[in-house]
């Protein structure tokens, strides 16, 4: 079985061919390219935001209609003071599920310009937008525009400032970004508790940890690094689909290791492969078939072993794996230059730990406690309750976004 089970899962991950994009928060992106009369700039953001708007996604968002007049109204460009006002923006061919406008912005005056952006804060206020600004013949730097942070002054890059002001996001700010994006992300949460309900001790915890760190960083690396383009739709399935398979580890084996449960999950999977193998959803049937085969043997594997420690870590590596890729789309869909690439890959991954550890130091000892007061009463009866309720969170994710559209 475990010579099957490794091969089982890499046919999982390696059919996960496609574009990259962003993992699931609200986020859009812009570049500007300057020169001495104003600006080119080209804008990206997911389908889905515009829906916050009450904008409709089909007859809303072509050239110059209501979501392209609300994105060039709402990213604008100072120069002494007064607003490049803006040309009728452009509808662009983009990748499904995403709106590309492009439209151009020209300044009436030469003094120093400021980027601002005011896009969807209303609506949702942690949203960012990471804009990347371009000089002709000089150095491109970017900066995330938040809700509390909405202006970026420009004027010092022609100079070669190097004051705050001017240059791009700092080491700091992305690793701010990484812990908001960890704490804000409720399916890689939801991972990380349903492993720490059973977790034994705290060499266990500090294993399972290390190896989903490890593994997460593998691959956020190569996905920013555009070493690997894996796609948004299975990543994101899988990362669903990887909390129900905790969760319902947890329940089985809290529940004396039947025959059934595995029954229940591998004929579920191989249905929704029947099903996609005839175009239903948008998860390929191999990547399917995968999960099925690698579920049989992780099942058959964690009934051979008394203590499933090491089984555990494991599948947090090979989990981490896919939630390394939904970490990366945030960096991925910047397309930074390769000078700023490295530190806002360390500073965001690093955030990205800190988040981590910070809900491990939160929860680890409310669940320990809980074991040495009255283990068969209270944390037996957390560890079912808790895992019920990742189950039923991750079974949600999986099946919505294995087959949506």
């Amino acid at each position: 079985m475990r010579a099957i089970a490794v091969p089982a899962l890499l046919l999982a991950l390696l059919s996960l061919g496609g574009a990259a994009s962003a993992h699931t928060r609200s986020v859009s992106y812009s570049t500007w390219q300057l020169d001495a009369e104003g600006a080119s700039v080209r804008l990206r953001i997911p389908l889905l935001e515009l829906s916050r708007l009450g904008l409709d996604p089909v007859l809303d968002v072509g050239s110059d209609g209501p979501a392209a007049r609300y994105l060039a109204a709402h990213l604008r460009l100072f120069a002494g003071g007064s607003v490049c006002p803006p040309t009728s923006p452009l509808a662009q061919t983009a990748p499904k599920g995403w709106v590309h406008l492009r439209w151009r912005v020209d300044c009436a005056s030469s003094g120093p310009r400021t980027l601002e952006s005011h896009v969807l804060f209303a609506e949702a206020p942690s949203h960012m937008h990471f804009a990347r600004v371009s000089e002709p013949g000089g150095a491109t730097l970017e900066r995330v525009l938040i809700e509390g942070e909405r202006q970026w002054r420009l004027a010092g890059l022609d100079a070669g400032d190097d004051s705050a002001a001017a240059r791009g996001t700092p080491l700091s700010g992305y690793l701010a970004i990484g812990v908001e994006h960890i704490l804000s992300g409720w399916d890689h949460l939801a991972f990380v508790v349903a492993l720490l309900l059973l977790a034994g001790g705290l060499l266990e915890v500090a294993s399972l940890v290390t190896a989903f760190t490890v593994a997460h960083s593998i691959t956020l690396g190569l996905a920013v690094l555009g070493v690997v383009h894996p796609e948004r739709q299975a990543v994101e399935a899988l990362i669903g689909f990887s909390i129900a398979l905790v969760a319902t580890e947890n329940a089985w084996l809290l529940g004396g290791r039947g025959r059934l449960v595995p029954w229940i999950v591998t004929i579920s999977l191989l249905v929704l492969s029947a099903l996609a193998a005839w175009g239903v959803g948008g998860v390929s049937s191999p990547t399917l078939l995968g999960l099925a085969l690698f579920s049989v043997c992780h099942f058959a594997l964690l009934d051979r072993v008394e203590r499933p420690a090491r089984l555990r870590a494991a599948v947090a590596f090979a989990f981490g794996l896919v939630h390394g890729f939904g970490f990366a789309g945030v960096l991925a869909e910047m397309a930074l230059p390769n000078d700023r690439l490295v530190p806002a890959l360390f500073g965001f991954n690093v955030g990205v730990e800190v988040g981590q550890l910070a809900v491990v130091v939160l929860v680890w000892p409310i669940l320990r406690a809980l074991e040495r007061s009255s283990p068969e009463r209270w944390h037996r009866g957390v560890a079912e309750a808790g895992s019920a309720a990742v189950l039923s969170l991750g079974l949600y994710w999986f099946l919505v976004r294995t087959l949506g559209a």
